[in-house]
């Protein structure tokens, strides 16, 4: 799909406007405890990196451009929970790797793009779509760490786009517990869950994921 037909999909979609609650969770604390949490942000977490676009797909310099990039340009977007450190939330956080095969798929490469040009790419879009798509990552509302989502298998998670997406905890074939996300992408592998727990111990917390998900159902 090139790339103009994927945003206007996309846009058509997203009802990317108010805050949605989440199904899990409770926000006010953590892994059972009743120990505050703390309320370092998930943006303070993504900026510390100044490395910026570099050779670690592992990493999250895509996704820090691109909601750098939304907040320039929409400083009101929704995207702006992810600064406020003390709104609780979880955020399924596409690595480098992941953006730089959206952008090899949605530009029809025969390689995958280094991590600048896949956030060109991503940029391509339109500031709309970017910011429907990065909301639908985001359940606010809730602190979801490793062990509750290792117990939340069919779970179906409301996102800050309004829409949702559903756990799926498997066992890999060494018999470990693995989590995977279905999307509404019924046509492209599910994203799964690379890294959990990331800024733990406090409100917002997030896991890192090897796709990025995609809110409309894609040929």
């Amino acid at each position: 799909m090139n790339i103009a037909r994927l945003a206007t999909r996309i846009a058509a979609g997203a009802t990317a406007t108010v805050l949605a609650t989440a199904a899990l969770g409770a926000p006010a604390q953590a892994h059972g405890k009743t120990k505050p949490l703390g309320t370092k942000s998930l943006a303070a977490v993504l900026t510390a990196d100044k490395s910026g676009f570099d050779r670690n797909s592992k990493d999250f310099d895509v996704l820090t451009a691109a909601v750098l990039a939304v907040l320039d340009a929409k400083p009101a977007s929704p995207v702006k929970v992810l600064t406020d450190g003390t709104v609780a939330l979880t955020a399924f956080v596409p690595n480098d790797g992941a953006f730089r095969q959206l952008a090899k798929e949605v530009s029809k490469s025969r390689k995958l793009p280094s991590e600048k040009a896949a956030f060109t790419t991503v940029a391509g879009l339109g500031i709309n779509t970017v910011e429907a798509v990065l909301l639908y990552h985001v359940v606010p509302g809730a602190t979801i760490d490793r062990k509750a989502a290792l117990k939340a298998d069919r779970a179906k998670l409301t996102t800050a786009a309004g829409a949702t997406v559903t756990v799926d905890v498997y066992r890999s074939w060494w018999r470990s517990k693995k989590v995977a996300l279905i999307d509404a992408d019924r046509n492209d592998r599910n994203p799964r869950v690379a890294a959990f727990d990331i800024n733990k111990g406090n409100k917002q917390i997030a896991h890192a994921i090897d796709r990025v998900l995609r809110p409309v159902d894609l040929p």
